[in-house]
């Protein structure tokens, strides 16, 4: 079997409405079809699914890097889709897949609905990209 390798994996919401806005970053920012993508309601906000898809892109992909991206009036978060809830679980997440020591690099984006991305992280959050 051919190794067969990408640079990334983007976990990421199903909502139609950040998808045009997350394709354009990712190919300025991890190359043209370089990456492999998970969508899941509420992108990071059940993790234990999306470990096993992290998991499987490292395992088979040998990916370096874990981008997650949570975005601005989630609908998967209902009332407690708070800016301040969905990023504490962008930074929970972060932490869980550091502690596994894979030798992945980790980021982590609130993305808003204009198209913003703000990086996110223990340390503090900065503007990233507005398409």
């Amino acid at each position: 079997m051919p190794d067969i390798s990408c640079n990334a994996i983007i976990v990421s919401c199903i909502d139609f409405r950040i998808q045009e806005h997350i394709n354009a970053w990712a190919d300025t920012y991890l190359g043209e079809y370089n990456f492999d993508r998970m969508l899941y309601a509420g992108g990071a906000k059940d993790f234990y699914h999306v470990m096993e898809q992290i998991e499987l892109s490292h395992d088979l992909h040998h990916i370096k890097k874990v981008v997650l991206v949570n975005h601005e009036d989630c609908g998967a978060y209902g009332d407690e889709g708070t800016e301040e809830k969905i990023k504490a679980d962008l930074i929970k997440a972060e932490e869980k897949i550091e502690a596994l020591e894979q030798g992945v690099d980790v980021e982590t984006y609130y993305l808003k609905l204009d198209g913003t991305f703000e990086e996110v992280s223990r340390t503090s959050p900065r503007f990233v990209k507005k398409d």
